[in-house]
């Protein structure tokens, strides 16, 4: 038995603390079975957004002719940017691996930990296979991993997660996708943008499901401009034949019921994606043998400061179920740490937490969404501006909006955007709910550079409200969008 003060089981966000702890002169263990550095840095948003970025520079080079420019692509070297990416990916987590290794203030087993008691684990793999480690805090923050449906035949088709999509070295020919959030939507820009057909199957109405129904309703529009979509259809069957993946789909009834005219559908493509959710990895842990309580979908159960019911074992990231954001378990780390080593515990505070979505267009968000306050019965007013009327957004030839909402009294209860820099220009208002006013007032009051881009959010919030119609439960924000021939219901 190894004794620590301090262990954490994952090497993501969790590192944060363990480095508190350190600081504070305690003993840490790091129990790590994968790469050093959790999902966002091996298999999440560093490589994602490192790759998609080389789509936006190939999308902005295809549309060059739009401005009056003659461009053409004259190769280009897919495999090498995927190995690239992955090799950078690869040297940072190796080089946490080397800090912790080298450390006298870190004990690192690079081993699966499954709790024996509350606060002992017993590690099994490697050269600490079957070392029990026990200590007077534990953090749990392991993370999640993909969801794979019961879809009737998958376990017996070749399938991509988003693990293998990112290594990928050859993009295929025609890629189905079974869901339709942000994983989806971001490898379907990205292998879209390189050549590849892209047909998406999602059981929502609209894709990006988690943003405001009229942000989701104009992403899903774009988007079926440049592939094949089918909502609201929930894939019940997959089979495979020469090479081959075929993706039965019925149409799903979420809601009020099914889309109008919603039809069986099928797919056909040479590889089949599937990324329909992520599930925690508490399956993992053993937990029975705690006192650590589990929800309904399995996430780590904890309150108001992070705390599990169990005595000393705390628990972060995207195990707990909150926001499966990495910014946003790095929060949470700060929040623990504060209230490991603080004066006084302090609840984690969730509110304005931002989202991105890195497609084309972008997509972001902060804070209630239409649909929220009126299924809350809220009084609210709301206001939209569009990238196109303002003098950058015209020069760049720029599709989208921002749209607020706001109390009557001027509070801002969130905003969302569509278009280019969306997940740049909410920054603004994130910080002006958090840390100015909290009011319309944050943004009016402030000089924004002319004509720059930051000017949409601007008049976003200086135009005139509408008042919103809090009685309104349909779920949807009442505009009609013409969807494009390639988007069946």
């Amino acid at each position: 038995m190894q004794e620590f003060d301090f262990l954490v089981v994952g090497s993501g966000s969790g590192l944060d603390v363990a480095n508190a702890a350190v600081n504070q002169g305690q003993s840490v263990a790091v129990v790590e079975k994968g790469r050093l550095g959790g999902t966002c840095l091996n298999r999440g948003c560093i490589p994602s957004k490192m790759l998609l970025y080389h789509a936006d520079v190939l999308e902005t080079i295809e549309s060059a002719d739009e401005f009056g420019i003659d461009a053409t692509v004259d190769d280009v070297d897919f495999a090498g940017i995927v190995r690239e990416v992955n090799e950078d990916v690869k040297a940072d987590a190796e080089s946490i691996r080397r800090g912790l290794r080298s450390s006298s203030d870190h004990a690192l087993f690079e081993a699966e930990g499954r709790f024996v008691d509350d606060r002992t684990l017993e590690v099994s793999g490697g050269e600490d296979d079957g070392v029990q480690l026990r200590a007077d805090t534990i953090l749990i923050a392991a993370g999640t991993r993909p969801t794979i449906p019961p879809i009737e035949g998958i376990q017996d088709v070749e399938y991509l997660t988003s693990t293998e999509a990112l290594r990928l070295e050859t993009p295929p020919e025609h890629l189905v996708i079974v869901g339709g959030g942000y994983v989806a939507a971001e490898l379907g820009h990205f292998f879209g943008t390189f050549g590849s057909d892209v047909t998406i199957v999602g059981r929502r109405p609209s894709l990006l499901p988690e943003a405001d129904d009229e942000v989701a309703e104009a992403f899903t529009d774009r988007f079926a401009d440049r592939f094949t979509v089918y909502t609201g259809h929930e894939a019940t069957a997959v089979s495979s034949s020469d090479g081959q993946v075929t993706v039965e789909a019925k149409p799903y009834e979420y809601g009020d019921g099914l889309l109008e005219d919603a039809q069986p559908v099928t797919a056909t493509g040479d590889a089949l994606l599937v990324a329909a959710g992520r599930r925690p990895n508490t399956d993992t842990l053993n937990l029975e043998a705690t006192g650590v309580e589990t929800d309904a979908r399995g996430f780590v159960e904890t309150g108001e400061y992070l705390r599990t019911d169990a005595e000393g074992v705390w628990a972060l990231g995207d195990i707990v179920g909150e926001y499966l954001l990495k910014h946003s378990a790095n929060h949470e780390a700060q929040a623990v740490a504060r209230n490991l080593f603080g004066d006084e515990l302090q609840p984690v505070d969730y509110d304005a937490m931002p989202f991105a979505v890195f497609t084309s267009p972008e997509v972001a968000g902060a804070g209630a969404r239409e649909a929220d306050l009126r299924d809350d019965g809220r009084e609210y007013a709301t206001n939209t501006y569009r990238y196109e009327d303002t003098a950058r957004g015209a020069a760049m030839k720029a599709e989208g909006f921002v749209k607020v909402l706001i109390d009557l009294e001027g509070t801002i209860l969130g905003c969302h955007i569509v278009g280019p820099d969306a997940s740049t220009l909410i920054q603004e208002v994130v910080v002006a709910m958090k840390s100015g006013t909290g009011t319309v007032q944050d943004i009016r009051s402030a000089v924004h550079v002319h004509p720059a881009l930051p000017e949409v959010v601007q008049r976003a919030f200086t135009g005139q409200f509408s008042r919103g119609d809090s009685h309104d439960h349909d779920g949807h924000s009442g505009h009609q969008h013409d969807h494009g021939d390639n988007h069946q219901h």
